[in-house]
């Protein structure tokens, strides 16, 4: 895939959207602004290979969903 991209000088920006469910796993991976099919691809991998996050806790103080917005950049050096 890199040598794709850099060959192309793909460069930038994909926009992603998910959910922190209240056990801190990551669900609905969206792209929502794309750059190529194959930093799209890497975007979501990444994404759904990460850890669990923390939830977002609500004012009951318990664990709560919560939509999160997210950059990855794509930057060739």
């Amino acid at each position: 895939m890199l040598t794709k991209l850099k060959k192309n000088n793909i460069q930038g920006i994909v926009f992603l959207t998910f959910y922190v469910e209240k056990d801190g796993s990551l669900t609905d991976i969206v792209v929502t602004r794309s750059l190529s099919k194959e930093t799209d691809a890497e975007a979501l991998r990444v994404m759904k290979s990460a850890p669990k996050w923390n939830p977002a806790i609500g004012t009951d103080g318990r664990p709560v969903k919560a939509k999160y917005h997210m950059t990855v950049n794509f930057s060739l050096s």
